[in-house]
């Protein structure tokens, strides 16, 4: 094994000549090495110039722009920088080092107004290829939308008019922290001076990984199909893009039984009255199992119990594992 190793010559082959002693060399391709191949002192110089201190760091294909500039001349091509490090394992990348991607950190709420999320969604316009942008924030508590607004473009200063506006509109008191993916947007000076300004806690989705906005995600499936709030394909104005988006952020907020708040509206939770609906709710049908009791086999009925707590991208590794 090891001496096939140093010839280069696979154990298979090995084994099959070894068969049949008498048989030639049945390998495909020449048997001769080509003349322009490199001899064992140009591969030689070839690893020590990418692995010295000067060019370790660099790319093949800058290193050899680097030894034209520098008067070295032509040493080799890229790919053979490439091959001939392959070949002995002194793998290099073209490109720089991907930094490692950690989840982002959890945050959890109890109440309204401690976490927010927020992104930006297109809206086709009457002109093929011609979109408005609806920034959407929205609370993960209550999965109210605690602002918005529809524009033409994209801009950090946009952002930060609707989040200023927000706060001051839910009377945001506490340490707040807003969530979002890596737009520009969002990342922008602008923006984030004004999130320092209000003392807001950034925080940001992986590259994309959309899971890591989830409730935003959400938000915009719910805005594309609404059940009760059509929506045209596209809009003809941005006015009527504005018109479409208050009525349907109205009907969410006010109307809309949501799923991940125990089926109550976001307006409604977001008040703190989603004990009282559902305490009525889990009442009449006790009242109702008490009647006709044979209607429930299990003897129990669903639960009413409010969505207590709400995380943000949960580490599942820190939570207490249940009592079996």
């Amino acid at each position: 094994m090891k001496a096939c190793e140093a010839l280069a010559l696979p154990y298979k082959t090995y084994q099959r000549w070894k068969s049949a002693p008498t048989k030639d060399d049945q390998r495909r391709g020449p048997k001769t090495a080509p003349a322009h191949k490199l001899s064992q002192d140009e591969e030689k110089k070839i690893i020590e110039i990418a692995c010295s201190s000067k060019y370790r760091h660099l790319s093949c294909a800058q290193i050899v722009s680097k030894l034209l500039d520098e008067g070295e001349g032509y040493i080799a091509s890229e790919r053979t920088f490439y091959r001939v490090l392959g070949k002995r394992k002194l793998h290099k990348v073209s490109r720089g080092i991907a930094s490692p991607q950690h989840k982002p950190k959890e945050h959890i709420a109890i109440k309204p107004n401690q976490v927010w999320t927020w992104d930006i969604t297109y809206l086709a316009a009457g002109i093929h290829g011609v979109f408005f942008k609806l920034y959407l924030f929205m609370d993960i508590f209550s999965r109210k939308v605690v602002g918005w607004q529809v524009h033409e473009t994209e801009s950090g200063e946009f952002a930060s008019e609707i989040l200023k506006n927000a706060t001051i509109q839910e009377g945001v008191t506490d340490e707040l922290v807003l969530h979002s993916d890596n737009g520009g947007p969002m990342k922008s000076y602008v923006f984030q001076a004004t999130m320092e300004d209000l003392k807001i806690t950034m925080s940001y989705s992986r590259p994309g990984v959309s899971d890591d906005n989830p409730y935003s995600e959400s938000l915009f499936k719910t805005l594309k199909y609404p059940i009760h709030c059509p929506k045209p394909n596209r809009f003809s104005s941005i006015e009527e893009a504005r018109e479409w988006v208050a009525g349907f952020v109205k009907w969410y907020n006010e109307e809309h039984y949501h799923s991940g708040i125990n089926y109550v509206t976001p307006d409604s939770k977001h008040k703190g009255e989603d004990k009282q609906i559902l305490s009525n709710r889990k009442e009449a049908y006790e009242k109702a199992k008490q009647a006709n009791p044979r209607r429930w086999s299990q003897n129990k009925i669903k639960s009413f119990d409010p969505i207590e707590e709400v995380s943000l991208n949960p580490d599942f590794k820190k939570r207490p594992k249940k009592a079996a």
